[in-house]
């Protein structure tokens, strides 16, 4: 901004003081950005000087109609999200959003249909090492578990590769009780922490300096259980040790023995519980968002004491969880347009160049072929203005579960001017509580999918390991999971003629079947995700 002004050459040093303290007056005013405290999720203050317009005006206009916030920037959906701020505070479809799933007839189930047993003789030590983020490695390691019982071998904890994205180094030690994991399978298989002595040269290092005998890297994707017979099975019994690397969806889903499949099951629903201090910490976030009159407090005994006393006087709150998947690689990849204007889309353009080659599928298609066909991840605007239409409302406490979101606080302010109850770990707990876990993706992570765990409604904006993993856990526990019609609401949010009421109509309709209801698993499909008929009796 310019302030123009009448130079005089005698009263000239005075003026430019005088003008540099009135500066220093307006400059919060004038950019705020840089005065506000960052979110945990803003790359950098400069990414809030251009944020995204509204990509549905209409609809947002409707819902800002009696607010006036000057400095927040303009959502894309505009008329949309006017009529969703406008809408009133509580009706009769959100009592109805809250009750519980109704019983489906199915129950979880994944003990052994014979009784665990043992093999007499081991066939060798398997080891793996697993790469992608906490739920990827978090399959990999249930299917660790499946391959050893078909080989009869023992199963040495599993490898954490680093994450190339997040850096992470977490062990598995680091992230789940390793003691229970190795208590609940006991029956079911033998599992060691390390390798015995004579094995010990068997470590990441050594396979990484040279081909070697015992590593085998040609485990194709979604392998059969013969392949593992015909081809670790003898490497086993030559050198009694056999790494296998990479090991990502490295085991089929189907034309398995329903024993090896009841086993990922307990694997992953029974034996894989975080560590304590991820799940002390896990609580002490669900009790404030439950009871928020002790937000402010602290884990001590005698406070522990005081949340005692305060949640058998309070009425628990209900809390949804939001996982805002809506990183710069998602975005990228998409190769969807998230309004943020030409320098926007040459930003992501060069960085799908940098990392993929611009070797992605998607960028073949004009951002309307991509929306229509649900090929884009909701934007934090987008999402917000399903669970207003959904009937969400400013009372609504949502918690955010996500690491960083792609164009920070900006991209984040339209969502919360209509869910100002939002709160995230940072808002939750001190940074003293956060210590264990700054910095460290997997263990964020952990503790976001453990809050998940415990409430009411999960939500993910967009479909990926931790939506998949989420959704396959709470249909085993029957909670109620909402799961976005993708390609309904990329072709509402292309109709920039819709009015409030046509759009929440069309928005309710199409999710009335798509809140936990149990779906059979096709083939094809992942135990993880879809958990029935594997996992659960019916009756």
């Amino acid at each position: 901004m310019k302030f123009q002004y009448k130079s005089n050459d005698y009263h000239q040093p005075q003026r430019n003081g005088a003008l540099a303290g009135l500066l220093v007056l307006l400059f919060p005013v004038l950019l705020p950005s840089l005065f506000s405290p960052l979110s945990h999720a803003s790359p950098s203050m400069f990414s809030e000087w251009n944020g995204p317009k509204p990509r549905h005006l209409p609809l947002l206009k409707s819902a800002l109609q009696h607010q006036k916030e000057p400095n927040a920037p303009k959502p894309r959906h505009l008329p949309l999200f006017k009529s969703a701020l406008q809408r009133p505070s509580a009706n009769a479809k959100q009592s109805d959003l809250w009750l519980p799933l109704a019983n489906q007839g199915w129950r979880s189930c994944a003990q052994s249909a014979n009784n665990p047993s043992l093999p007499q003789k081991s066939q060798g030590y398997i080891q793996v090492f697993l790469d992608g983020g906490l739920n990827q490695q978090r399959m990999g390691i249930c299917d660790a578990v499946a391959v050893t019982k078909i080989l009869n071998a023992t199963l040495v904890i599993p490898y954490l590769e680093v994450n190339p994205v997040w850096q992470d180094s977490s062990s598995f030690m680091d992230i789940y009780d390793v003691d229970h994991f190795i208590n609940v399978l006991k029956d079911d298989i033998s599992i060691v922490k390390e390798l015995p002595n004579e094995f010990s040269w068997s470590t990441r290092e050594y396979y990484a300096t040279a081909i070697r005998a015992t590593r085998i890297k040609t485990a194709p994707v979604h392998a059969s259980a013969n392949w593992y017979l015909e081809n670790v099975l003898p490497v086993l019994q030559s050198y009694g040790v056999a790494a296998i690397s990479p090991f990502s969806h490295r085991l089929t889903f189907d034309n398995l023995p329903m024993d090896i499949q009841r086993l990922r099951c307990k694997a992953n629903f029974q034996a894989l519980i975080f560590v304590p201090h991820i799940r002390a910490l896990g609580d002490a976030l669900v009790s404030r968002l439950r009871y928020p009159s002790i937000k402010n407090r602290g884990l001590d005994d005698v406070h522990l004491e005081e949340t005692a006393y305060t949640n058998k006087i309070q009425e628990p709150l209900k809390f949804v969880v939001l996982h805002l998947r809506f990183d710069k690689d998602m975005a990228a990849h998409s190769a969807c347009d998230f309004g943020g204007g030409k320098a926007e889309k040459l930003a992501l353009a060069k960085y799908r160049q940098m990392i993929w080659q611009g070797r992605v599928l998607n960028s073949q298609f004009t951002d309307e072929e991509l929306r229509s066909q649900g090929r884009c991840p909701l934007t934090p605007e987008e999402i917000g203005l399903l669970l207003a239409a959904l009937g969400f409302d400013k009372s609504t406490r949502l918690y955010l579960a996500s690491h960083k979101v792609y164009g920070g606080e900006a991209r984040i302010s339209a969502l919360r001017r209509l869910f100002p109850l939002m709160e995230d770990k940072k808002s939750l707990a001190s940074s003293e509580e956060r210590a264990g876990v700054k910095g460290k993706a997997s263990l964020l992570a952990a503790l976001d999918y453990y809050v998940s765990m415990h409430s009411n409604i999960f939500i993910s904006a967009s479909p990926g390991n931790m939506h998949n993993a989420l959704m396959g856990h709470r249909t085993y526990e029957n909670l109620k999971t909402i799961k976005p019609n993708m390609a309904l609401l990329g072709q509402l949010f292309l109709n920039k003629s819709l009015s409030w009421s046509e759009f929440q109509q069309a928005v309710v309709e199409g999710h009335e079947n798509r809140q936990g209801q149990i779906r059979i698993r096709k083939p094809k499909q992942s135990i993880y995700t879809y958990p029935a008929p594997d996992c659960m009796c019916h009756g």
